[in-house]
């Protein structure tokens, strides 16, 4: 009887050894499992992230565009600008004046020039 004990005893270590060891690695496979998850959940994110950056960046270089193009509408006006009134006050300046005001009266309006 004894010897059955013993023989009985090494069977249940050999099943608990083994309980043990799949019970060991069920764990290592679901926190593995979970580790996956937060690696394909950070990686989303990651992505989602940069096709943001993307996105904001390229408005940003368009506005940047329009602000550019804008200024160098304006900074053309004012340079024409400029030369118009540096010609108005140059020599024989206003009888120019007055041409180019001529030119931009309509023909179906009376005129009246006064002159000293």
């Amino acid at each position: 009887m004894p010897r059955n004990l013993n023989s009985i005893s090494n069977m249940d270590k050999k099943s608990l050894a083994t309980a043990l060891q799949l019970h060991y690695k069920e764990k290592e496979d679901f926190v593995s499992s979970v580790f996956l998850g937060l690696k394909v959940c950070f990686s989303l994110l990651a992505i989602v992230s940069l096709v943001k950056i993307g996105y904001s960046s390229k408005v940003r270089l368009n506005r940047l565009r329009e602000i550019n193009d804008s200024y160098l509408y304006e900074k053309s006006r004012f340079e024409d600008l400029t030369r118009r009134f540096d010609e108005l006050i140059s020599f024989e300046g206003e009888q120019r004046f007055m041409k180019d005001q001529d030119q931009m009266i309509s023909k179906d309006i009376i005129r009246v020039i006064w002159r000293r």
